[in-house]
């Protein structure tokens, strides 16, 4: 689960609330993604998801604050393609912090790879999106070719639709990342989750 980035200080409850409906729906990661929020309300809006979220397998993530990730003692930061490197920040974090990077382009995912201190990287983005408006999608094909080029399991982040999971396992995607699809009720929320893990589990077992 990516956030949309329409949070506001001082009025976060909502969204730490879906939050925990997606943890309790069996999401892996959340990444919070509010670049609009300053130092402060980023800080007590992280701090109540990683309080949201525990007693369940969801782990925060803060979008490139590494600062605030650390003070709220997020699981760890996802950084975008031209933030500092992998390394530098697995210097000062502690043993179990995740890491991630977003990548657009197969040389951006050698560059990470290259790097030696990233857990995942996201890929995209893969299909047309109403959240990265005039951005041409890079396709399937492409999708593909990042996965070969690295060992690190590689998100597919994009216009990611229940319809597309097999998709997106097919083209050897080890998951995926959303917005939109995080909308909704909290049970509109379960329900979707288990047709998009059914639908991904399901293309992983064909020939």
């Amino acid at each position: 689960m990516v956030t949309d980035g329409t949070a506001q200080p001082g009025n976060t409850d909502a969204l730490i609330a879906r939050v925990r409906s997606a943890a309790v729906a069996g999401v892996d990661l959340v990444q919070i993604r509010e670049p609009q929020l300053e130092g402060g309300s980023l800080l007590r809006l992280v701090e109540g998801c990683v309080n949201a979220v525990r007693s369940s397998r969801a782990r925060v993530l803060v979008n490139d604050r590494l600062d605030v990730a650390l003070a709220a003692r997020a699981h760890g930061v996802h950084l975008r393609a031209s933030s500092f490197s992998g390394s530098r920040v697995r210097e000062i974090v502690p043993r179990g912090f995740l890491i991630g990077r977003s990548v657009h382009d197969v040389a951006e995912v050698q560059a990470a790879t290259e790097d030696g201190s990233l857990d995942y990287l996201i890929f995209g983005t893969v299909f047309a999106t109403g959240s990265k408006p005039g951005r041409a999608p890079v396709g399937l094909v492409e999708l593909a070719a990042a996965v070969r080029a690295t060992p690190l399991p590689v998100l597919a982040i994009g216009g990611i639709t229940v319809e597309r999971m097999g998709e997106v396992r097919r083209a050897g995607g080890s998951g995926w990342a959303a917005i939109s699809l995080f909308g909704g009720s909290p049970e509109g929320l379960q329900l979707t989750l288990e047709k998009a893990s059914l639908a991904f589990d399901t293309a992983s077992r064909l020939p």
